[in-house]
C-alpha cells in the first residue's frame, strides 16, 4: 500500500471502502478509478449488481457480458449514463480500436458504448456494463482517504469482472499485505460479535 500522503495518480488503483465508511452508496464497496487529476477522480463500484439484465438495454454486447449478465450500479452520480469496462484479447491491435478503448489494468480499460459492437466486439473479450460512476470534486477524494474512509490498493485485471462481486471486498482485502489483509475479516455489525 502507498503512503497516503503520497497518493500520486490513482487511474486503475482501486479505493476499498474502511469499515468506517457510513454512507449507503459506498459502504463494502470496491471502487476502481477511472480518473484522477487536479480537477477531480472519478471510478465505478465494482460489486453492486443490479436485478437490470444487459439484454434489456445494450443487446449488442450480451455476447461478450461476463457473468453475471446485469447491469452494475457504477456509483451515484449519473445513474442513466452507461459506462463499460472490458478485457481485451492479449494480441489486440488497440490501434485499431483508435479512441475507444482506455486502458487502466493490465488488459482491462474502458470501452465506448457508442462503437459498433460488431466492431468493437472482435477485440474485446468480456465485458462489464454500469449504470452511473462514483465521483468526486477537486481535493475532495483524497479529504476522504486522509479521513481514514478508503483503502488504496493495487488493482488485480481480474477485479473489474469478478463473477463473485458478492466476495470482491473481502478478496481484495485478503491478498494485501500486513495488518490491512486482518480486515477482510471484518464483520459487518461489530456489536453482533
Amino acid at each position: 500500500m502507498k503512503d497516503e500522503t503520497d497518493l500520486g495518480p490513482l487511474k486503475g488503483r482501486l479505493l476499498v471502502a474502511t469499515p468506517t465508511v457510513g454512507d449507503p452508496n459506498f459502504a463494502g464497496t470496491v471502487v476502481l478509478m477511472l480518473e484522477h487529476s487536479d480537477e477531480g477522480a472519478m471510478g465505478v463500484v465494482l460489486n453492486r449488481p443490479s436485478d437490470i439484465e444487459v439484454s434489456d438495454h445494450l443487446p449488442g454486447w450480451t455476447e461478450v457480458v461476463v457473468p453475471p449478465s446485469v447491469v452494475f450500479l457504477g456509483g451515484p452520480v449519473s445513474p442513466n449514463a452507461a459506462l463499460c469496462l472490458a478485457r481485451v484479447d492479449a494480441d489486440l491491435d488497440r490501434a485499431a480500436m483508435g479512441d475507444g478503448f482506455d486502458p487502466l489494468v493490465g488488459q482491462v480499460g474502458t470501452v465506448d458504448l457508442s462503437l459498433d459492437p460488431g466492431h468493437a466486439a472482435p477485440g474485446v473479450a468480456q465485458v462489464r456494463l454500469f449504470a452511473g460512476y462514483s465521483g468526486w470534486a477537486s481535493g475532495q477524494l483524497e479529504a476522504e482517504i486522509a479521513e481514514g474512509g478508503w483503502f488504496v490498493v493495487d488493482a488485480d485485471p481480474c477485479d473489474a469482472l469478478s463473477p463473485v462481486p458478492d466476495d470482491l471486498w473481502r478478496d481484495v482485502l485478503r491478498r494485501q499485505d500486513g495488518t490491512l489483509s486482518l480486515f477482510a475479516d471484518y464483520p459487518p455489525d461489530p456489536s453482533m460479535n
